[in-house]
């Protein structure tokens, strides 16, 4: 993380300098704001990542000698094909354009967006579990 943290670091000092020089030259202040923002921002990641470094030490990524197994993580679950992306955007269109034609469109677009929502979420909510003895229950 120590090559982020400069990273974000120099972006923040250039973002303050660049505001530094257009609040100078001029007289709007809108962009002089942007700039103070941007700045802030990115002063913020670069303090979280050199947080993050302080309390976790040196990565794998930032010594020389490291090998490319020592930065594998396991592996996560990707799940196979499902219809809920698409009936969440479904249904998203579907709102979109009900803020545009009318009430019926809008309400349409909910009730669309609503399960594609929720089979996202809890599609795989049971992942994990044997579908034949519940969690939690015992053999006797």
């Amino acid at each position: 993380m120590k090559a982020e943290t400069a990273l974000f670091a120099g972006v923040s000092l250039f973002f303050a300098v660049s505001a530094a020089v257009y609040g100078r030259s001029s007289a709007e202040p809108a962009g002089t704001v942007a700039l103070v923002v941007s700045c802030l921002m990115s002063a913020l990641v670069a303090f979280f990542l050199w947080y993050r470094h302080r309390k976790d030490g040196l990565l794998p990524k930032d010594r020389k000698g490291a090998s490319v197994h020592e930065a594998a993580g396991p592996v996560a679950f990707f799940p196979p094909r499902s219809a809920f992306p698409v009936l969440a955007a479904a249904g998203t269109a579907l709102l979109g354009l009900g803020a545009v034609y009318g009430l019926w469109l809008f309400l349409i677009g909910a009730g669309v967006l609503v399960p594609g929502v929720l089979g996202f979420a809890f599609q795989y909510a049971a992942r994990g579990t044997d579908p034949v003895r519940p969690t939690g229950v015992e053999d006797r």
